[in-house]
């Protein structure tokens, strides 16, 4: 059994819990949209066509921005074919997933299931086959009140007030050679730049994002933060960072050590923006939209997609089945996330549903929660207030990619106005508990509200569309409190959220 100590201090504040750290994403991928948030005909579908079921995993899930249309598939969309007279939109090929798109749900049915699930919209612009002129127009429909063009085909199409839009993403993964219209730093940049201008001509309140590097793995990672960032810096406030884990060759032991991989690439783009910031004699600080992560199998996908003659539409693409390990490497990664919450202000798990997804559907039946869904909503109900630096006392476990790694991964959070610290853990270790004390005695803490566990001894275990409920987060009777300190064993590969509070449980 290994041993561990964490020590928590009111003075150890990183910075505030950032709601939208619990975003998501949905594309027009696979089965994400159709069968996904959308099936007119189901059982619990609204007048929209959109599934209550997926709505209501969705709000249970804790999710506060989705990020829309894409994504690779928006580097080839044309926004305007989906919107007016569903039964007058024209159907495309999506060259990204080499599917069809009927556009039967487009900006103004994406903004109602919005509002419906009660999210925040978070929209990308077409910056690899379309530029500034089309991203100008697809902002006038979302955010001009009216008067002109775009704003009254808006309200002719039923939405009399503006969507009001504040956070929208200049493009995706332009960095990387599969993206349709993919440009150099310094074309993308140029490019990006001037789309920011105008746009903030319209509305100077928008939030905007850069597209950084889709993978630290990237070979031009770094240089292109600092290059992009070079021509857009005054223009935009956050740069993006993607990154997907899985386990390769059966090494479990670095698998859970993959937040190691994330801290590295945040604090890597943020010494790239520092630098251009001192360079540059800018005043303001360029923060982090990490829009993309999740545990994603990639060199193992259970579908492939379509080729040839071919062009279906919503095809089952990427369609993972996440079992026990995977659900405790996203909580490990949702640690990172809070850890750099200094630096990483808006995340955005992908997908919502179907692809790489918490949720999974079938067409016209049920849907149900994957083992990831877990620890994302707990962390999202929970995180409240401050996060806090966990000071770790820890053993090291071996890791083939890392290096040596501590056996402990954590953060904790406190809200000053209830008074509730949470301290969210993972046992790295692949085959021994963990004995964690955690002393939390200078806020005062006399009981352990809530103490839940997901682990289990199949590590393969994984929810079904029949059963998702035998492997969720457990409560854990041994984590105790007795003068200040708690204590209480972990199991291994496991993640657990602990709440502490200064009253009776």
């Amino acid at each position: 059994m290994h041993h561990a100590t964490v020590t928590l201090d009111p003075a150890f504040v990183v910075g505030p819990v950032r709601p939208r750290t619990f975003g998501t994403f949905v594309e027009h991928l696979g089965r994400c949209v159709y069968t996904g948030i959308h099936e007119p005909g189901h059982p619990t579908a609204d007048a929209d066509g959109f599934r209550g079921d997926v709505l209501a995993l969705t709000r249970e899930l804790g999710v506060t921005t989705v990020r829309y249309p894409g994504g690779n598939f928006v580097s080839g969309y044309r926004w305007e074919d989906g919107i007016g007279p569903v039964d007058q939109r024209p159907t495309r090929l999506d060259l990204a997933w080499h599917s069809s798109d009927p556009n039967t749900v487009g900006v103004d049915e994406f903004m109602r299931w919005t509002r419906a699930a009660g999210v925040e919209p978070m929209m990308a612009v077409n910056l690899g086959t379309r530029g500034v002129q089309e991203a100008l127009d697809l902002l006038e429909y979302c955010n001009v009140p009216g008067g002109s063009y775009w704003s009254d085909q808006r309200r002719a199409n039923g939405a009399e007030e503006p969507y009001r839009v504040k956070m929208w993403c200049l493009g995706n993964e332009m960095d990387g050679p599969w993206q349709i219209g993919h440009k150099t730093a310094s074309e993308y940049g140029r490019l990006a730049a001037e789309t920011a201008r105008a746009m903030r001509m319209v509305d100077p309140g928008l939030e905007l994002v850069v597209c950084g590097s889709s993978s630290s793995a990237m070979p031009t990672f770094g240089e292109w933060e600092r290059t992009v960032l070079t021509e857009t810096y005054e223009h935009v406030d956050y740069i993006s960072a993607h990154a997907y884990y899985w386990e390769e060759d059966g090494d479990l032991a670095s698998f859970l050590a993959s937040s190691v991989d994330m801290d590295h690439f945040v604090d890597a783009v943020s010494a790239t923006a520092d630098q251009v910031r001192a360079a540059g004699k800018h005043d303001k600080r360029i923060h982090i939209s990490f829009d993309e992560w999740n545990v994603w199998y990639q060199n193992a996908e259970p579908s492939a997609p379509p080729s040839g003659d071919d062009w279906p539409v919503a095809p089952a693409l990427l369609e993972d089945r996440y079992d026990v390990a995977d659900a405790v490497v996203v909580g490990s990664l949702l640690i990172s996330l809070l850890r750099h919450t200094d630096r990483v202000h808006a995340a955005s798990l992908a997908q919502l549903v179907n692809v790489i997804a918490p949720i999974m559907t079938e067409s016209g039946g049920p849907a149900w929660r994957q083992t990831i869904f877990h620890p994302f909503a707990l962390t999202a109900a929970h995180a409240r207030g401050e996060v806090l630096r966990a000071v770790v006392e820890a053993p090291d476990v071996p890791t083939a990619k890392f290096g040596d790694v501590p056996v402990v991964d954590t953060v904790a959070t406190h809200d000053p106005e209830t008074g509730e610290v949470v301290l969210f853990v993972v046992n790295r270790s692949v085959d021994a508990p963990l004995r964690l004390e955690i002393d939390a005695r200078a806020f005062g803490v006399e009981s352990v509200t809530e103490a839940l566990t997901l682990a289990n001894p199949d590590l393969h275990w994984r929810a079904t569309v029949e059963d998702d409920s035998s492997v969720r987060p457990e409560v854990n009777t041994s984590v105790k409190v007795a003068d200040g300190r708690v204590e209480g064993e972990l199991p291994p590969v496991s993640w657990t959220v602990v709440r502490l509070g200064r009253g009776e449980a």
